[in-house]
């Protein structure tokens, strides 16, 4: 089993941005989808993804609404918004320069 690591600072609005290209998801929803399919090496704690999707709404990046789940229970449903997806790509851009950088940095001489 992988060892659990926690999120590099600055990652989680783009993981949340990046899963909500799926689908819309209830907070529930989207720390589940994160663990799954990072092989439960990424959690996210609820104290750090609902602040974080707070200040995605803040910023019109995701829209909510009330739905049902599947079980029944009424839950906030995030969407991706197209100013989020703008949001995104410029998110995945500096990212991957930071990791390419850091790359470089890491080689062997």
């Amino acid at each position: 089993m992988a060892k659990k690591s926690e999120l590099l600072p600055g990652t989680l609005d783009m993981l949340i941005l990046k899963t909500l290209t799926r689908a819309p998801l209830h907070g529930y929803g989207i720390a589940q989808s994160i663990k799954r399919i990072s092989d439960d090496v990424l959690t996210v704690e609820e104290g750090s993804l609902y602040p974080a999707l707070q200040r995605l709404l803040l910023q019109g990046w995701v829209k909510a609404e009330w739905k049902k789940t599947e079980t029944n229970r009424r839950a906030r449903y995030y969407t991706l918004t197209p100013a989020g997806r703008k949001q995104l790509g410029e998110e995945l851009s500096q990212f991957e320069l930071m990791i390419a950088a850091i790359g470089r940095v890491l080689q062997d001489a």
